[in-house]
């Protein structure tokens, strides 16, 4: 058959040399086949389809890991062991090392693993003798030892593997493995030109510094030891960059001991995985100047792909009019339907300028969190609402718009429509687009069952895919009132405009004093008395300066202008107040403040979680922040009676709160590994290792008991 096959390329025409490599082709390799077991599919391959004599041979250990399962890196993390190869190699054949991959982390409870789910190949490198004899058929055969775990278990999986190949001479032929191998040996970690010093702190945390060509422009990063013990695996690493490298803040292990030691292992950032040595020393320059650097795990979006996470969202979208920091602008909403329930082409025009200033206003918001993520900063849904300033300018938008319900100054389709959006009269399309973005700008501190899922997706899904997200969850909140002034049948059964009108303006001012007043609330929460000194007299100004504003309109002449006069150097004094509230610093509080909840508590921490577990406790997190008014209404509804501190003391369980309602790197990363981008998240620990249950977003008082019990009742 060879012979044949070589005399039809001769007659076709086939270079020479083409024609006497092809005759020299040896066989393709024979595999004895994948071995397994229940856990784990493993198989020996190998990239070339033969052996040539005085090359290096790439082999790999392909790993099938059931779902659910997963085996080790070389330092495992917290628990768990690597996996080994025993070989069998033909005489003047030699094994290398394996090629690691790199790690997934793997956060069991309060522990932090490094391994691999899925498939995975693991390279190794064969020396191949110069006097290997072509025609030859080796077998190579190896020992794998797999710890194969899961959360609740872990099985050692031992599989004899072999492969048969040729030795033959010339360029080898891939196998259909050499990709995935290839892939593997492109993006494992690999030495670079990176300096790297270790400092210890005062407060006995190591900072690692590195600079390097290589770290320039990284937005995100991590560091896995080679070695375990030497730091706390399950802590926070707390990142910064530099105009030449990068700062990781570490907690030292049980195995570190006092004083700073080198630190030898992969330093994984968004340029690339590098192996890198950080010798004890003073910190590098250039290396923190700029700012946060991301921490977090380039995870998939935790099992929802981007279909779901926009079915998700529109979900999620549609509820968040039924939350309760929604209701003020839903009310408006709904006033706007009467007023244009007669008009259908201006119900439709408003409908879709309403449309548009949601999503519009989604957008931007999905964006600037997208961007500020991307410069390492750790926010999350509500982020806005972590700074004072912003808190503060929300609560006087609030309180302007409720003067303007109440009368005290008219702005036609300004600023009456910037409140109203739908009071305004025919021609107001600006005001019912100004009136969806205020409607994202109050929604923001609520967060509805499937928003978590759709939020914590879009954070790892691609920017474009993730801002299709925040498109959705636009859509959600704006299709009722869309809907309604499209159906010319239902517009009709509305009442036609006339006195009430006027009154319920009046009346809805109320809703937005009251938001005014709880933001306020919050502004305190977040800053001291002085601050918030500050804020209450900003929110004077806005109502001196709108009432003179109101008889500027009012008066003729000599008196507009003096009036106007007035209103203007009043709120000219608005942003002097919230700024300087802003730059004062924000109030410490020890572990002896207050919590959010009647339940007795103490505040989070991954420390407090390991302790508490340590002791045989189960733990009750509860992360939520002042703005948020789905966390109060649960802390109010179900973290607050007499029967769940029953059941905690049954459980003997610890309960937990923290506090976001100020920026925490912390709880953002906390967050983060749970596929959430907001709070409120509750999380109930096992006293036994488990990790956690994650309970719903809306809380019942029987939710949390059976969840509770339901601990208290496992063997």
């Amino acid at each position: 058959m060879l012979r044949l096959l070589l005399t039809l390329s001769l007659i076709l025409g086939l270079a020479v040399p083409a024609a006497a490599q092809d005759a020299a082709a040896p066989d393709l390799p024979v595999r004895a086949g994948p071995q397994s077991t229940v856990r784990i599919e493993a198989e020996l391959v190998s990239l070339s389809a033969w052996a040539t004599p005085g090359s290096t041979l790439m082999l790999a250990v392909r790993q099938d890991i059931a779902p659910g399962w997963h085996t080790y890196w070389r330092n495992p993390g917290d628990s768990g062991g690597p996996t080994t190869l025993a070989w069998r190699l033909p005489a003047g054949f030699g094994a290398g090392d394996i090629i690691w991959p790199l790690p997934e982390r793997q956060r069991l409870g309060d522990l932090m693993n490094y391994g691999y789910s899925g498939v995975v190949y693991l390279p190794v490198p064969i020396a191949v003798p110069a006097d290997a004899a072509p025609g030859r058929r080796l077998t190579f055969t190896v020992s794998a030892l797999f710890l194969v775990c899961s959360a609740e278990m872990c099985v050692p999986d031992e599989l004899t593997l072999n492969l048969t190949l040729p030795v033959a001479a010339g360029a080898a032929a891939d196998t259909t493995h050499a990709p995935a191998i290839r892939r593997v040996l492109e993006t494992s970690p690999r030495p670079a030109p990176i300096q790297a010093r270790v400092t210890r702190g005062e407060d006995g945390r190591p900072t690692l510094t590195a600079t390097g060509p290589e770290l320039d422009g990284v937005t995100r990063a991590y560091f896995f030891p080679f070695e375990g013990g030497l730091i706390d695996h399950a802590a926070v690493q707390a990142g910064r960059r530099g105009a030449q490298g990068l700062a990781l803040t570490l907690t030292p292990g049980r195995g570190y001991g006092p004083g700073a030691r080198a630190l030898s292992g992969v330093l994984d950032t968004d340029r690339g995985a590098y192996e890198i040595t950080a010798d004890p020393g003073p910190a590098l320059t250039g290396a923190s100047e700029r700012g946060a650097l991301s921490t977090e795990a380039p995870t998939s979006a935790g099992g929802v792909g981007w279909a779901a996470a926009l079915g998700l969202a529109l979900a999620g979208g549609l509820i968040l009019n039924l939350m309760p920091c929604v209701f003020p602008v839903l009310a408006m909403k709904a006033a706007g339907l009467a007023s244009a329930a007669h008009d259908a082409p201006r119900a439709r025009r408003d409908g879709l300028a309403f449309l548009a200033g949601v999503l519009v206003a989604f957008l931007a918001l999905g964006a600037l969190m997208l961007g500020l993520r991307a410069a390492g900063q750790a926010v999350g849904w509500g982020f806005q609402l972590q700074s004072p300033a912003v808190t503060a300018s929300l609560s006087l938008l609030s309180l302007g718009v409720g003067l303007n319900l109440s009368g005290v100054f008219q702005l036609g389709t300004g600023l009456q429509s910037a409140a109203g959006g739908p009071l305004a009269r025919p021609g107001g399309t600006a005001g019912a687009f100004l009136t969806g973005v205020l409607a994202v700008a109050v929604a923001a501190p609520c967060t509805a069952p499937f928003m978590a899922a759709a939020l914590g997706a879009a954070l790892v899904l691609p920017w474009p895919a993730a801002l299709g997200v925040f498109l959705a969850l636009g859509l959600g909140l704006a299709l009722p009132y869309v809907a309604v002034s499209f159906s010319p049948g239902l517009l009709a059964r509305l009442p036609r405009p006339g006195v009430w009108m006027e009154r319920l303006k009046g009346l809805l001012a109320f809703p937005m004093y009251g938001t005014a007043l709880w933001l306020v609330w919050v502004v305190a929460a977040q800053t001291g008395p002085e601050a918030l000194a500050l804020v209450l007299a900003a929110g004077l100004a806005t109502a001196l300066g709108l009432w003179l504003y109101g008889r500027a309109q009012e008066a003729g002449g000599r008196g507009r202008a003096a009036f106007g006069l007035a209103a203007a150097l009043a709120l000219l004094l608005v942003p002097v107040a919230v700024v300087a509230a802003a730059r004062l610093p924000a109030p410490t509080a020890g572990p002896e403040a207050a919590t959010a909840s009647a339940l007795a508590s103490q505040p989070w921490s991954p420390q407090a979680v390991a302790a508490a577990r340590a002791d045989g406790r189960p733990v009750l997190v509860n992360f939520t922040a002042d703005w948020c008014v789905t966390c109060k209404l649960n802390e109010r509804a179900a973290l607050s009676s007499p029967r769940v501190a029953a059941a905690l003391e049954a459980a003997g369980a610890v309960y937990l709160v923290g506090d976001w309602t100020r920026r925490d790197d912390a709880i953002a990363a906390e967050l983060a590994l749970h596929g959430r981008s907001g709070v409120p998240l509750y999380l109930l620990y096992p006293a036994d290792g488990g990790a956690p249950r994650i309970l719903p977003q809306l809380l019942t008082e029987g939710t949390v008991v059976r969840a509770l019990q339901d601990l208290a009742a496992r063997p």
